[in-house]
């Protein structure tokens, strides 16, 4: 017994051994870069324009075809006023009638690279209206905040963009290489007819991009578990995009005489199902990057975690999948969000509809969901399809080449002493359409978000803070003079 005792310790020493020296030789994988220069933005200026910008309701609704093309032609030509040195110099194109194509004509041969955000904006949810500090599409700029739907999607990102590209137009700058700003109008329903038809246009011109910047991630301030610095998560692919419905129909008739289970209730038992039978998680090749990027800053118990996740794994999977902000990283999301059935509370419903949204973690595909569904639920008088458009996810690129290391440069020189992390978006994006001109297409918009602003996002009382979009505008300053 105690030279079975002996060889036991000898073994966890061993072991504890392997495990600390992992921790202790992972190299850190940040750029070193010293801060940038301050650049001279004339605060209120640039806040004025982002508030004009919000007054127009540029709403994409469930529907895209009732949306008010009006207001994008208002802010087409808001901004051509706005900025007349960028109109004089860049050449744009209106495509599919309210999207926006820019070109910066570069000086030399270099791969080009591509900006993109988008003008639209989700509708305010009726009956919320009087929840809202300031108005929703005032702009109004009061205690330190724009404030507005589009102030933080992604608005705020369009403007940054073209506040950044007038001051250095002003500074006398000429790219390097050509410079595409591609600004879609139905980000918010799929896509398609804005980025869908910019990106097949750059296709068809032989564009083949250094990388291609969106929104998606952010700098994270204090919601990373912790990590008491800034996170800036930069996003190297996205999750895919499915909705399933399932319908249940049933003879219908008078409530005194219910059957068994209505179709109400049988799709209550299937919805019960989905909830606590969820696709499984794991820790894919997304978020093993962000541990290696996160971890060698770490303090030396938490870089053991993440530097042997061969032994840590479970456990590092059990403890995100308590939180949903973590645990949609490390699985495919289930999320009924529509319920429909019956029309009066004395007769029996003959159909029942539910919608489920899956949000499809790389690895997973949306057959793979439909499968899922179907073997769960387990009920062949429950009609399940996809509805609407679904997407796998994106191709992840890579962290480790030079446009990354690019963009982490521009954030550390705007943002010294933020830790960069290449991260997976939870949330589809225009980026999806651009993957077949570039391998390195990342998804990052530079405003810092902390824990009580991430609700804000397609909710109520969405701002930003004037000195938060200042450092969005200095970052992309940053951006395009690193060429």
């Amino acid at each position: 017994m105690k030279k079975f005792a002996l060889v036991v310790g000898g073994a966890l020493l061993v072991l504890a051994g392997i495990v600390t020296g992992r921790a202790l030789r992972a190299p850190s994988r940040q750029v070193t870069v010293a801060a940038a220069a301050p650049v001279p933005i004339d605060a209120a200026r640039v806040a004025a324009g982002l508030s004009e910008a919000i007054r127009f309701r540029t709403i994409t609704n469930q529907e895209p075809a009732d949306g008010d093309g009006s207001q994008f032609t208002g802010l087409h030509a808001f901004l051509a006023d706005r900025f007349p040195r960028v109109h004089e110099a860049l050449t744009r194109e209106v495509v599919s009638d309210h999207s926006l194509l820019y070109t910066w004509p570069g000086r030399g041969a270099g791969k080009p690279i591509v900006l993109l955000a988008h003008l639209d904006v989700v509708p305010v949810e009726t009956g919320t209206e009087h929840q809202w500090t300031q108005p929703p599409f005032s702009g109004a700029i009061a205690d330190g905040f724009i404030w507005g739907r589009g102030s933080l999607d992604d608005k705020g990102s369009v403007m940054a963009i073209l506040e950044a590209v007038d001051y250095l137009l002003g500074a006398g700058f000429a790219p390097a290489r050509t410079v595409y700003l591609a600004f879609g109008h139905d980000e918010e329903s799929s896509g398609r007819e804005g980025a869908g038809t910019m990106a097949a246009r750059l296709r068809e011109r032989g564009v083949e991009a250094e990388f291609v910047l969106d929104e998606g991630g952010s700098i994270l301030e204090g919601v990373v578990p912790g990590i008491a610095v800034p996170v800036a998560s930069v996003c190297m692919g996205e999750k895919g995009y499915a909705s399933v419905e399932l319908v249940a129909n049933g003879a219908g008739g008078h409530s005194s005489m219910p059957p068994a289970q209505t179709p109400i209730g049988e799709l209550a038992a299937a919805i019960e199902k989905l909830e606590h039978n969820q696709m499984p998680a794991r820790i894919g090749a997304a978020m093993s990057e962000s541990f290696a990027f996160m971890g060698p800053e770490l303090p030396l118990r938490q870089r053991l975690v993440f530097a042997n996740l061969w032994l840590f794994g479970p456990l590092v999977e059990r403890q995100m999948a308590l939180r949903p902000q973590t645990n949609a990283a490390i699985r495919t999301t289930t999320a009924p969000t529509i319920v429909q059935g019956g029309v009066k509370e004395n007769v029996l419903p003959a159909s029942a509809r539910a919608v489920v949204n899956f949000r499809v973690l790389p690895g997973d595909t949306v057959a793979a969901v439909l499968e899922h569904v179907r073997q769960t639920v387990d009920d062949p008088s429950i009609e399940v399809r996809v509805l609407g458009e679904a997407s796998d996810p994106s191709p992840l690129s890579d962290p480790g080449a030079a446009p990354f290391g690019r963009v982490a440069r521009a954030i550390r020189a705007a943002f010294p002493g933020t830790l960069v992390t290449p991260f997976v978006s939870l949330g589809a994006t225009d980026a999806r359409y651009y993957t077949t001109i570039s391998p390195n297409v990342y998804r990052f918009s530079p405003m810092r978000m902390r824990q009580d602003d991430l609700p804000r996002v397609h909710g109520v009382n969405e701002r930003i803070a004037l000195d938060n979009y200042v450092g969005m505008i200095r970052f992309y300053v940053e951006l395009l003079k690193d060429q």
